[in-house]
Formats: structure tokens, C-alpha cells, sequence
């Protein structure tokens, strides 16, 4: 298939190319598209060598995560273990805040490889707001293994226009949806200590989330 895909509506694109970039995505393509916050740079999480392809598209240290986003949360427990402790809380925030910009850390399955967890035992899970990202996490298999389309320490991508040509030529796949809608990272919160822990301060305060769950260090 073509490289560049130019999509401002979800219709604009036939059902033939949609099977088309399917099959490139569960092929083990990499690919850059549009999410809710910033461009996602990502391949699907069962292909160690796409995950490794996108640490070496973005310069990036191994040490580094990636996040799992996902298409509907009955995706979740396909990627990650949820415990007892914090099954309530999970339900809260993904009602509060999903889809949208949070990122829920919780214990990594074991099939997910290790790479793309920096051999960590935890795993990052997100569902977008955005009717485009859904639809390609969802051709993909319902899981995306993403991480900001920047080579690491450039700025990180709102619009597809801020996408740098070098991150732009390492990758199979460009999907140009315009401006991103809120062009600020992810909110990160740790679920897997005593008290869920912040990470990352992103698109949704501390405090929309101590409204939702009580308190968080």
C-alpha cells in the first residue's frame, strides 16, 4: 500500500484500504498516527522484532517503556493482570477518564515481550479519544505498543506537520490526521503500589483524579 495516508474522516477511506492496512499492521508494519494527545509511533505487541524497530526509530533507550493502547477496555486483561486490590479503582478511572488521556500502569501479562517493557514487570495501558486511533488500534488487533513519533530528545509531535522528516522516513506507515486535539501528553498513574501514584502530570489534573478515586501520592 501507499505510504502516506491523508484521513480527516474515518469515511473518507474504503473498506479495501482499510483491509489493506490491516494487514500491513498485523504484518508487524510500523506505523505514525494521530492520537487524542500527540502521533503515536507503534506496531502491534506480538512482533519483538517491530517493537525493537521502533526503539531504533527513535533513537530511543531501551530503557524506556512502551505503552499499550488499546481499543475498548475488554482489551485490558489481554495485556494485563488486574488485581483485586485494584480492580474498583481501575473501573472508576476508566469510567471517569476513558477513552482520554490516561495511562494506568499495572502488572504486565506474561506474553507481552519484554522489550517493550524494558524487562519490567508492569505495562502501561491507554485508550484514545479519537475515532481514528480506535479504528487502527482496533485493524490491528484491538493493542498498539506506542510511544511519542519523535526521535528521542526532539520535541514531541501535536500536528503531523511537527513530525521531523527522519522519524518520518524510518517507519511503513503515515497516517496524517491533522492536528492532534489536545496536543499534551498523557496523565500517568501508577496502580500497582499501596496508594496509586502519579507519574506523569499530563492533559488531566491530580485533582479530577482525587475527585474520582480519594488519594494519590
Amino acid at each position: 500500500m501507499e505510504k502516506y495516508l491523508k484521513i480527516n474522516n474515518i469515511s473518507d477511506i474504503s473498506d479495501d484500504k482499510w483491509t489493506e492496512l490491516a494487514s500491513e499492521l498485523k504484518k508487524g508494519s510500523l506505523i505514525i498516527y494521530p492520537t487524542d494527545t500527540v502521533y503515536g509511533l507503534a506496531s502491534i505487541v506480538t512482533n519483538e522484532q517491530s517493537i525493537n524497530n521502533i526503539y531504533l526509530a527513535k533513537s530511543r533507550s531501551f530503557t524506556s517503556p512502551l505503552i499499550a493502547l488499546l481499543s475498548s477496555v475488554d482489551k485490558v486483561e489481554e495485556v494485563a493482570t488486574i488485581s483485586d486490590e485494584n480492580r474498583e479503582v481501575l473501573e472508576k478511572l476508566a469510567h471517569a477518564f476513558w477513552p482520554g488521556a490516561l495511562t494506568v500502569i499495572l502488572k504486565r501479562k506474561k506474553h507481552i515481550p519484554s522489550i517493550m517493557v524494558s524487562g519490567g514487570d508492569t505495562i502501561g495501558v491507554r485508550i484514545p479519544n479519537l475515532d481514528l486511533a480506535i479504528k487502527i488500534i482496533d485493524l490491528a488487533g484491538g493493542i498498539l505498543a506506542t510511544t511519542s513519533a519523535n526521535i528521542s530528545g526532539e520535541s514531541t509531535p501535536k500536528s503531523y506537520n511537527e513530525l521531523s522528516e527522519a522519524i518520518k522516513s524510518r517507519v511503513d506507515i503515515l497516517v496524517d490526521g491533522g492536528e492532534c486535539k489536545l496536543g499534551e501528553a498523557s496523565t500517568i498513574i501508577d496502580l500497582t503500589s499501596d496508594v496509586p501514584k502519579i507519574l506523569r502530570n499530563g492533559a488531566i489534573s491530580t485533582d479530577e483524579i482525587t475527585k474520582i478515586i480519594g488519594r494519590v501520592r
